[in-house]
């Protein structure tokens, strides 16, 4: 017998055939209309794929191992007892007549009740997931999935599913049954009524002299104002069930900046506005801008660009401006296999985090470049940057762009642009890169 299993939808497909009198995940049901048909059919040389599929069955759905074998069965009980052989006895007593095929509002019920338990199973599982989100494991709070396997029985009215919901939520049908049973239910209700009472007095400690305060500082009310004593569990476990959200202080931010200062370092302004020393690859400009595009979205590109020869050397663009945007921009200059680093050749940028970060620093030292830094708050000792940032907005319609995507490929086909076709009257006409194969190599 074949081991194939059918999904729900097969099973919904497979039942719509006339020629179908049951069907389940496991197995078919034909009608004795359906088996003498095959044989007839079979002792004119028919074959058997070929007569399934006729009467409307997809062999694919229902397995060539299955045809065979059934093919094999009606024949050899046609063989032996002739067109009775052919006849569903299963479930007859002697005398009886054969038993009532369902009718097509049963059969439409029984998979309605099969469905409704698969959507149940999910939905019990998804609930779980979500609600055990803040628990360290499954198993601290079997409570949960007891309560939500009832949900979803009350929702799908289901019947004797107990044991299937209980096996998907793993957790036991006895202790199931034991959590609904009345004295269980009697305990919690009394539990629920104390709680509530404690939760009296700790919202009162919590808001004393209109302060709130955390559960410490409640522990300490309670005992000085109140002469009531709670330990510190119970007063924790109060105030998460009944939201009572004690205040806490925050990072003071000027406190931050000043120890980023120390972790962070910048540099000497090694350029000096000496943009042009027509040496290419020795002088590498970069700087990140944002992007407006679509309805508010902005996205944010970064570039390195030669000094020398105006050519962008390596970009990225990126939905949040975070460290990976500077050093990803540098794995692309990596990459880059038409760059040729000159000797003595630095990277110059503003002085913002992403630029004095150890991580970037460390990775320009490692690929063999010196670094420079503008002057705090002096955009002009980066101008050749920030004037390309502005034929790049000018040149370019990004707010008509819905996704990131189209955003990338747009700034894609720009670099292509920049660096071979526009030319530039400060380049001698030339486009970048015509005019860094005019200039020496870098030595």
């Amino acid at each position: 017998m074949s081991k194939k299993t059918f999904t729900t939808g097969e099973v919904v497909q497979l039942a719509t055939n006339p020629y179908v009198k049951s069907v389940s995940t496991k197995g078919i049901t034909y009608t004795d209309e359906f088996k003498q048909f095959f044989i007839t059919l079979n002792q004119q040389g028919r074959m058997p794929r070929e007569i399934f599929e006729t009467c409307g069955f997809d062999v694919q759905i229902i397995g060539m191992t299955r045809v065979k074998a059934a093919a094999d069965r009606w024949r050899a009980s046609y063989n032996e007892q002739g067109a009775l052989g052919l006849q569903d006895t299963r479930g007859k007593h002697s005398g009886e007549s054969l038993k009532r095929e369902l009718t097509l509002a049963e059969k439409n019920a029984k998979l309605e009740a099969q469905i409704h338990l698969l959507q149940a199973e999910n939905e019990l599982l998804k609930k779980i997931r979500l609600a055990e989100r803040g628990w360290n494991t499954s198993k601290t709070n079997p409570s949960l999935r007891y309560r939500l396997i009832r949900t979803v029985i009350e929702k799908y009215h289901l019947q004797r599913m107990v044991s299937v919901l209980c096996e998907t939520a793993e957790v036991s049908k006895s202790g199931y049954y034991r959590y609904w049973s009345t004295s269980a239910i009697h305990r919690r209700t009394k539990k629920e009524q104390v709680d509530e009472e404690i939760g009296v007095y700790i919202r009162r400690a919590f808001q004393f002299k209109k302060r709130n305060k955390g559960a410490r500082s409640i522990k300490m009310t309670l005992q000085g104002q109140f002469q009531i004593m709670w330990n510190l569990k119970r007063i924790r476990r109060i105030m998460k069930k009944y939201d009572i959200v004690c205040p806490h202080r925050r990072a003071n931010p000027y406190k931050r900046m000043m120890k980023a200062t120390h972790e962070h370092r910048t540099m000497p302004n090694l350029l000096q506005r000496n943009f042009k020393q027509g040496i290419p690859g020795k002088i590498l400009l970069t700087d990140i801008t944002y992007i407006s595009y679509g309805q508010g979205k902005r996205a944010y590109l970064s570039t390195i660009k030669d000094s020398s020869t105006n050519e962008i050397l390596a970009y990225h663009v990126s939905e949040r401006m975070t460290m990976d945007l500077a050093t990803n921009t540098l794995l692309h200059l990596q990459k880059n296999r038409k760059f040729k680093k000159s000797h003595d050749a630095f990277i110059h940028s503003d002085q913002g985090t992403h630029y004095t970060h150890p991580d970037f620093q460390k990775k320009v030292k490692r690929m063999g470049l010196g670094q420079s830094m503008s002057r705090r708050g002096n955009c002009w000792d980066n101008a050749p940057q920030e004037s390309f940032f502005g034929h790049f907005k000018d040149e370019t319609s990004l707010k008509s762009y819905a996704t990131l995507d189209e955003v990338k490929r747009e700034v894609k086909a720009y670099m292509t642009y920049y660096n071979h076709y526009r030319y530039q009257w400060n380049l001698k006409r030339m486009t970048p890169v015509q005019y860094r194969d005019h200039l020496p190599e870098a030595i």
